[in-house]
């Protein structure tokens, strides 16, 4: 399993934990159990609670990096497709090292360039606010805005440095800019249909075929609210969205992208330990074992392979 999404990186440093074993969503042990390949681990920026974000980013990904190096008996950071196959090769799983918000670049390419030499190899363009970058989507406030010079300019250097550039939150404007100026594949990394689950943070028909034209990938977000608007998170809901997106844009367009630990709702699959639970519930509805392959990880690998150079 590769798992596109998860605020693992930002408990850890709020109460000082381990990554090997905890008591959330997500641990190293957990992630044994639930037979994962990789982890997108995100440094999420709240950028109404930090006043320096770039400093805040940093202290967050210097306190994970720390806990991958503690525990690289069973994990390792790839930073390329290469480091990736290593260490699959070598029994270990790898973690990938990603921003959630934007912000943190504080509109400077140099800070860009900062943390990739940091090892971060995804940035999800906006959280919940307007940045330098672009527009949020939330409450539909700055739906149709587009990304700014700044961010326009900033896909463009993702793409050189072959990094890749997650849409979930961005403004559906700004979804198109990236679909026009990448020229590489892009995701939502912790996105649903919109046309199943009503919600700004969801994808629509025609940006879910743009998205498979584009080569690109959305994980399936577990949070109930972009599921099905509840307060608990079903598996039959999950199932629900991944069979809609199988079939308007292809069984190449869906992966997983849990958002785990970032998710605050009740969950039937509490733990990335019972993922298990999702591959039955896809087993019953009739998805081969190829599908459901593609589903947990063959499509995010190839995604991988063609982006991290």
């Amino acid at each position: 399993m590769i798992d596109l999404h998860c605020d693992t990186f930002m408990k850890l440093l709020d109460e000082k934990s381990e990554l090997r074993k905890n008591d959330y969503h997500i641990d190293l042990l957990k992630m044994l159990e639930g037979g994962s390949k990789a982890q997108v681990f995100a440094n999420f920026i709240h950028m109404e609670s930090v006043s320096e974000p770039k400093k805040h980013c940093t202290e967050m990904l210097k306190y994970g990096k720390a806990q991958l190096e503690k525990n690289d008996d069973l994990i390792g950071i790839a930073r390329n497709f290469k480091e990736y196959e290593t260490l699959q090769a070598e029994g270990k799983m790898a973690a990938i090292l990603a921003i959630e918000e934007g912000g943190a670049l504080e509109g400077k390419m140099e800070n860009l360039h900062y943390f990739y030499e940091e090892g971060v190899r995804l940035i999800t363009l906006t959280w919940n606010y307007p940045n330098e970058i672009g527009y949020p989507n939330a409450g539909y406030t700055h739906k149709d805005k587009g990304l700014t010079p700044f961010g326009i300019d900033l896909v463009r250097e993702m793409n050189k440095k072959g990094m890749l550039v997650d849409v979930s939150h961005l403004s559906d404007g700004g979804f198109y800019d990236c679909i026009k100026y990448s020229n590489q594949p892009i995701v939502a990394s912790h996105s649903n249909a919109r046309a199943v689950c009503e919600h700004t943070r969801n994808l629509t028909d025609d940006m879910l075929k743009k998205l498979a034209e584009n080569g690109g990938i959305t994980g399936i977000n577990y949070l109930s609210a972009f599921l099905d608007g509840t307060n608990f998170s079903k598996v039959e809901s999950m199932v629900k969205h991944i069979e809609y997106i199988k079939q308007v844009a292809g069984m190449d367009t869906v992966a997983l992208g849990s958002d785990f630990d970032g998710v605050d709702c009740e969950l039937e699959m509490p733990t990335i330990a019972h993922v298990d639970m999702l591959k039955n519930a896809l087993n019953i509805k009739g998805f081969t074992c190829e599908e459901i392959d593609r589903i947990f990880f063959k499509n995010a690998e190839r995604v991988l392979r063609e982006v991290l150079k």
